[in-house]
């Protein structure tokens, strides 16, 4: 540790939740698997406070898991001493959101800005372990906006390359649901699932790189939100048929699939299922448009799940040494 610059002031990381929009690849065929596409969101979001210590103690809610992420980055950079965490806000977890690559992420960054360490994206996922499906949650972390990311090579454990960051428009907003659920896949669980998926027909892939290539990414750049919608809707109808066997159809079954219903009924632009759900997602123009999805949305659950909107932020984390302003304007 000789050399390193270390801070005793406490630093502060927030850490925006992401949206994953949907695979490009299960079939491998060109020698890489998953790729895909997502978003940061602003809210919800994660907020930690460090402050240098002798050994790793933290608190908050998900004390415990930021502990393990705190000693396991340390171990990775050679650090003998510890630090404190404070979660003061978190994202909820196994729904969806990408908490637990937002949490890492945010416990190896601070720990890196306290004991001076280099701190790229690639290394900070390395040394806590995350990136090794999805560096969507890893480019969010890095730098926010619309991510397109190309996949893991087969038999490399290289973090998936950044294909495309665009910045959103500033008039689209997302609205996020909730429901009380069966929580989504995660861990060994995944690993498992992913295991058993079978190869998605070529025929299948081929068309999901055609709308992301063809009609979404074109109808971001051009802001065209109803033709970026349809794009995004279909590439998660295909795509969500290759988990069916996993997860019960091509949505989550139950609250799922019934929001995805009603918030396409409802007239939302783009509507699907983050990740393994239960999280639905809808996307449109305008703050009012926006209030009155969630209204609705909080109207089909009343008291059984939780409802959020914002805009998409075109930043990433946040590091700071006082206390961050708390949300980003909507």
């Amino acid at each position: 540790m000789s050399g390193q610059r270390t801070s005793a002031e406490p630093v502060f990381v927030e850490a925006p939740a992401r949206l994953h929009f949907g695979v490009l690849d299960l079939h491998g065929g060109l020698g890489r698997r998953f790729g895909g596409m997502g978003a940061a969101i602003s809210n919800p979001s994660l907020l930690l406070e460090a402050a240098r210590a002798s050994e790793v103690t933290a608190e908050g809610p998900d004390a415990d898991r930021a502990a393990d992420f705190a000693r396991r980055f340390l171990k990775h950079v050679g650090v003998a001493e510890g630090v404190h965490l404070r979660v003061r806000r978190a994202i909820p977890a196994h729904v969806g959101l990408g908490s637990g690559t937002q949490l890492g992420l945010a416990v190896a960054r601070a720990v890196a800005e306290i004991y001076g360490l280099p701190h790229s994206v690639g290394e900070l996922a390395r040394g806590v372990g995350r990136g090794k499906r999805s560096a969507i949650g890893t480019w969010a972390f890095e730098g926010g906006g619309f991510i397109l990311e190309g996949g893991r090579r087969t038999e490399s454990d290289a973090l998936a390359p950044l294909l495309a960051r665009y910045p959103w428009p500033p008039t689209w907003r997302y609205v996020v649901a909730i429901p009380e659920s069966a929580p989504g896949l995660s861990g060994d669980a995944e690993v498992e699932a992913f295991r058993q998926l079978p190869a998605p027909p070529l025929t299948e892939v081929e068309r999901v790189s055609h709308l992301v290539l063809m009609q979404l990414l074109p109808a971001l750049v051009e802001a065209d939100l109803a033709a970026f919608g349809a794009a995004l809707s279909e590439v998660q109808r295909i795509t969500g048929g290759w988990f069916a066997a996993s997860q019960g159809g091509v949505f989550a079954p139950g609250p799922t699939r019934m929001l995805i219903k009603r918030l396409t009924e409802a007239g939302a632009d783009g509507v699907g299922q983050s990740s393994w759900g239960p999280t639905v997602y809808a996307i449109v123009s305008g703050r009012e448009r926006a209030r009155e999805l969630e209204a609705l949305a909080r109207g089909w659950l009343g008291e059984r799940g939780e409802v959020y909107h914002g805009r998409f932020p075109n930043e990433g984390a946040r590091v700071s040494k006082s206390v961050p302003v708390d949300a980003l304007p909507d």
